[in-house]
């Protein structure tokens, strides 16, 4: 009897485990907030499973979830949004959701890049021609230039090990779990497809749970060049992030 009531628990535990940990196939209608109209090509990413979709000509899709998952959704000229995966949606399948458009508002643009005289012969001399060193980030046919420190890459995050008060020490130390999704966000086609067209690290910043403001100073450390920080798309700077967490792991050892 003994015997009989201990399996009974056990089949009991793994059943309400595997209740748990079911991961679902929810599904949602994306539309226009204003319109009601049905919204096309919209990006939805699932930040916790690390996996994306898009909505189709009726803007409908569907994606694996479990509640309490979080949903971030995008489209160019809507504002994003984030939703978390709810027990009523798990149980109903679908879902209704509205974005709103930006209101954009176009601004002067003053270009001061050099002052020069119009002579060749001295705007060739007043131009900087830094001696930056090109080095290849895996998966993509660019190179990047590094930054002033190039012939030291390490130096800085070598640095950074041994030095508490430092901001990269702080970041991988901090965020090991979010770190670990980079090479998962790189094995979803939907999710590079998305990072390989946008510039604004708005979809990183979320997947690594960090403020965006943050991005540029990381990759400074890192001794990424200014000129790679501000062109690089979003792709090329989850990589880069990437390469830098990767040394400073074998660093670390």
């Amino acid at each position: 009897m003994k015997y009989f009531v201990t399996l009974f628990l056990l089949a009991f535990s793994i059943t309400v485990f595997s209740q748990h940990t079911t991961v679902s196939k929810i599904h949602g209608t994306v539309v226009n907030g204003t319109t009601n109209f049905p919204l096309q090509d919209v990006n939805i990413i699932n930040i916790n499973k690390v996996k994306g979709t898009i909505t189709n000509a009726k803007g409908i899709f569907d994606i694996d979830a479990e509640v309490n998952d979080t949903l971030h959704i995008t489209m160019i000229g809507f504002q994003s949004l984030r939703v978390r995966v709810t027990n009523d949606w798990v149980k109903n399948g679908n879902a209704k959701i509205e974005l709103t458009e930006k209101a954009i508002a176009l601004e002067d643009v003053v270009v001061r890049k050099y002052s020069l005289t119009g002579y060749l012969e001295v705007d060739t001399k007043l131009i900087p021609d830094p001696e930056n060193f090109r080095y290849s980030i895996s998966g993509l046919p660019q190179g990047y230039e590094a930054g002033e420190y190039s012939p030291k890459a390490f130096s800085r995050v070598m640095n950074s090990i041994f030095n508490p008060a430092d901001m990269l020490y702080n970041f991988f130390g901090n965020k090991p779990k979010e770190l670990r999704k980079l090479k998962e966000m790189k094995k979803d086609n939907t999710v590079k497809a998305l990072l390989e067209t946008k510039f604004d690290r708005e979809t990183i910043a979320i997947l690594l749970g960090i403020d965006k403001k943050d991005i540029p100073e990381i990759l400074q450390h890192c001794n990424y060049s200014e000129a790679f920080i501000q062109n690089a798309n979003d792709l090329q700077i989850l990589d880069a992030i990437s390469q830098c967490y990767e040394q400073y792991k074998v660093l670390k050892k």
